[in-house]
């Protein structure tokens, strides 16, 4: 078997830069080996990307199954993304296990959310009362996260029809603490504002998307460690939700377009506020898959892209417990022809990937 030296740099770590390493036997070491069979590599050396925000088993016409779950894993793979949250499965993912050649994938179970509450046919839907032995469920099914939709637009307002939470805040407070009993974590979907007191009292452990926090909650969020996961390719699309919302429900049209208008804004001042941002497509429906690079580009226009390759990096692989090219870790990187914290767009040109020791790339 070939070892293979890197000649680095290797970023891999707050601002600290490793001159060489070498892959033998699919795993790292600093240590010159004594092996005869060296292949050279040459290149920045980062850990595999990490998308925190996608759904592996929903594409541009809906929920999928099989093996177009597992073209969206290799699509995933081939831009360099090593590791992926599933924030929300609309059917099974089985059709990934036992592949070692497709990235490794944490789970959230199913989405959780009220009946006629959000995407029809994507979520488990129980009422409220119910959400605490649901979420137990969950986190027993996924062995990992658990994804609660916080808010979404209530139509049976009519005219005001607008974004309100869907739980109680005591009842999110101990759907959160079951989840946990059972060793899973909680993430939650929420664009409104109104929600996010609810989420942030019950502990949660990471928000998606965060349209709608104050600066109080960005405040919170930062003092607490709770990342958000901005998605503004996601947010990008709120201004055409708001032109198809527009006639019916006004209320809620003009609502989303605010959110669409200061996205730049908002991702920045959570940033100055001190929050963990990690990166996360949503790809799916809107946003396709292998759009990580695409994802990091948005966000170094409100933040250092130095910031921004720690969060689709290192940072977001230590939040989530997983390796970060240590000594003996597995080999899962990404190779690029210059520094991305100098040019954020070399995310979207790796020059090689090599998963678990072995070249895809």
């Amino acid at each position: 078997m070939s070892a293979y030296e890197l000649t680095g740099p290797i970023l891999a770590d707050e601002d600290v830069v490793v001159g060489r390493a070498w892959v033998v036997g699919g795993r790292m070491t600093y240590e010159k080996p004594r092996h005869t069979d060296v292949v050279r590599v040459d290149g920045w050396v980062l850990p595999g990307f990490v998308d925190m925000h996608c759904h592996l088993s929903v594409g541009p016409a809906g929920l999928v199954e099989g093996d177009q779950i597992v073209k969206h894993a290799v699509i995933e793979r081939d831009a360099g993304v090593l590791l992926l949250r599933d924030t929300g499965a609309a059917g099974s993912l089985d059709a990934l296990v036992g592949r070692e050649d497709l990235p490794k994938v944490m789970r959230s179970g199913r989405f959780i959310a009220r009946p006629k509450r959000y995407l029809k046919g994507y979520a488990v839907e129980v009422e409220p009362g119910h959400l605490v032995a649901e979420a137990a469920t969950q986190a027993r099914a996924s062995g990992d996260w658990v994804k609660i939709i916080a808010d979404w637009i209530d139509r049976d307002l009519g005219d005001d029809a607008d974004l309100t939470p869907l739980w109680a805040d005591a009842e999110l407070a101990d759907a959160v603490a079951a989840a946990h009993s059972e060793g899973g974590r909680v993430t939650a979907h929420t664009f409104a504002t109104e929600s996010l007191d609810g989420l942030l009292g019950a502990g949660i452990d990471s928000i998606e998307h965060g349209t709608g926090m104050t600066a109080a909650h960005m405040e919170r969020a930062a003092a607490a460690g709770i990342p958000v996961v901005p998605t503004l390719l996601q947010v990008a699309n709120f201004a055409s939700f708001a032109a198809l919302a527009e006639e019916r429900f006004p209320v809620f049209a003009a609502r989303m377009q605010r959110m669409y208008e200061r996205r730049y804004v908002q991702v920045g001042a959570m940033h100055d506020a001190g929050v963990t941002l990690l990166v996360g497509t949503d790809a799916g429906t809107s946003v396709a898959h292998g759009d990580l690079a695409r994802e990091a580009a948005e966000m170094a226009t409100c933040m250092p892209a130095a910031e921004v390759v720690a969060a689709a990096t290192w940072r977001a692989r230590r939040f989530l417990g997983a390796p970060v090219l240590a000594e003996g870790d597995p080999a899962d990187l990404v190779l690029l022809r210059v520094d991305p914290r100098e040019d954020i767009s070399a995310l979207s040109a790796p020059s090689g990937i090599m998963m678990r020791g072995l070249p895809v790339l």
